[in-house]
């Protein structure tokens, strides 16, 4: 028995509208799995080398931004290079830049408005009619009249620039790391070279204190304290070789380099940094951890100011038609929230608190932080004196004293314990000046990693586009996108 038109129209209508609907699906997105690959991602790794062209463009990248920096490893890695090696390869910071990417993923899509929502309802007669089909199709759109979509975008992009002030935070960190891990091994280097010479020094005298041992010249219990001086000068350099070599391996798990990578470092208790301006006037405006505070403030900031907005109602519109029994009806749908019992008050009372909380956060920081610097700055300074104190009075006594001794000993006129005392006590006193060197260089790192880096250069004419921060790399679209 043939199907009557009527009877079919609306069933038609509503496949048609589902067609229209399934056709665009296509244009989504689809998935594509990427499994993780040690083997590959571990021979990258060692093959690695601090004078790779992402840290030389780095080098440039800086440059161009106005501050110079000489990169040439081949020569030895000395400290400011190994800085620039560990802002491009330290594993910290490759996570930081991540949780970047997804930040600025998050700002680029966020604010966009809802997807229409299709509906469609059929109900069909359930006594025999001509057209038994009751068809309701509809398309409803959301108006953000709210104002919602527009609070959610400023707060997408104030998580993105707390975000991005975290990663320059981390940056400033892993630079102060480095440059505490650097001295600390250049310190015990410097006392391992120290030990070599005076061993040197030992060598000599052990034979020829052994010979006036036998010439009857010299006591042989004295001349046995110098090869006793001796092997404790073996111990001592082994001790420091073995700190050495786990200092060294602190240093490569900080530039991101494998433990066999190629590359020599210059040891150096000399830190590039000016003491001066080092102040708590000056941590305002440098410290990157108050800086850090101030962008998740904002976002608290524009957290509330989304949650207020949230209050209020969106306008949910769209065109309906009904196909009921062979007649069509078209219309309009409207839909319109009414905020009298929620209106977000759960939400915006915990915005309100969370505001105050990140208030709270970046004062107490600052008083922390202020303490801190003052207190360091009067640590550098007793540390200071205590260096010059060491050079200028008993590095020059303890020289003489020991010249005195050894003319004494090379007349055959005795004095070989006081030789063999000078001796330790100008190894003494030379290693207690490397540690003061290093307590005064460590303290300086300390003082400047509280403050914060030096203002941005001024602006040189022609320059590549700066980075937001130059204390580092700063994650751009490319970069930071997984």
């Amino acid at each position: 028995m043939p199907t009557h038109p009527s009877r079919s129209a609306g069933l038609a209508g509503a496949l048609l509208s589902f067609a229209g609907v399934a056709a665009i699906l296509p244009g989504c997105q689809s998935y594509q799995p990427r499994p993780l690959d040690l083997p590959a991602h571990g021979d990258a790794w060692r093959q690695r080398t601090a004078g790779d062209e992402p840290v030389r463009a780095f080098a440039r990248r800086l440059a161009q931004a106005g501050q110079p920096t000489a990169f040439d490893p081949a020569d030895g890695l000395e400290l400011a290079e190994a800085e620039l090696v560990a802002l491009v390869f330290n594993p910290d910071l490759r996570l930081a830049r991540l949780r970047a990417g997804v930040a600025l993923a998050t700002a680029e899509h966020a604010g966009l408005w809802e997807d229409p929502q299709f509906g469609l309802d059929v109900l069909t007669v359930t006594e025999s009619a001509a057209n038994p089909w009751q068809v309701t199709p509809g398309l409803a759109f959301t108006i953000p009249i709210s104002g919602r979509l527009g609070a959610e975008k400023d707060r997408a992009d104030a998580e993105l620039s707390a975000e991005l002030a975290r990663v320059a935070e981390l940056e400033w960190a892993t630079r102060t790391r480095v440059r505490q891990a650097w001295l600390r091994w250049s310190a015990v280097r410097l006392k391992d070279e120290q030990a070599a010479a005076l061993l040197g020094s030992i060598d000599a005298l052990v034979d020829s204190t052994a010979s006036l041992a036998d010439a009857g010249e010299m006591p042989r219990t004295e001349a046995a304290l110098f090869v006793i001086e001796r092997a404790s000068l073996r111990q001592a350099r082994l001790r420091s070789r073995r700190e050495a070599v786990a200092l060294e391996h602190e240093l490569r798990g900080l530039l991101g380099l494998s433990p066999g990578a190629p590359f020599e470092l210059t040891p150096s208790l000399v830190l590039d940094a000016d003491p001066d301006g080092l102040t708590a006037e000056a941590l305002a405006e440098r410290s990157p951890t108050l800086g850090r505070l101030r962008e998740e403030y904002e976002v608290a900031e524009q957290t509330l100011r989304r949650e207020v907005r949230e209050q209020y109602p969106d306008l949910t519109i769209g065109p309906l038609a009904e196909f009921d029994r062979g007649d069509t009806l078209l219309g309009l749908s409207l839909s319109l929230p009414i905020p009298i019992l929620n209106a977000n008050k759960q939400g915006i009372a915990e915005a309100h608190a969370q505001r105050e909380l990140a208030r709270a956060e970046f004062e107490t920081a600052y008083e922390r932080l202020a303490g801190s610097v003052a207190a360091q700055a009067e640590y550098l300074f007793a540390a200071t004196e205590q260096r010059r104190a060491i050079e200028a009075e008993f590095i020059p006594i303890v020289d003489r004293q020991m010249a005195d001794a050894r003319a004494l000993l090379e007349l055959g006129e005795g004095g070989g314990l006081v030789l063999l005392e000078s001796l330790s006590r100008s190894a003494e006193t030379r290693l207690a000046l490397i540690d003061a060197r290093l307590d005064e260089s460590l303290a300086l790192a300390e003082l400047v990693g509280l403050v914060g880096p030096p203002p941005d250069p001024p602006h040189q004419p022609e320059p590549a586009p700066p980075t937001p921060h130059t204390n580092g790399p700063t994650p751009t679209t490319d970069e930071v996108t997984p």
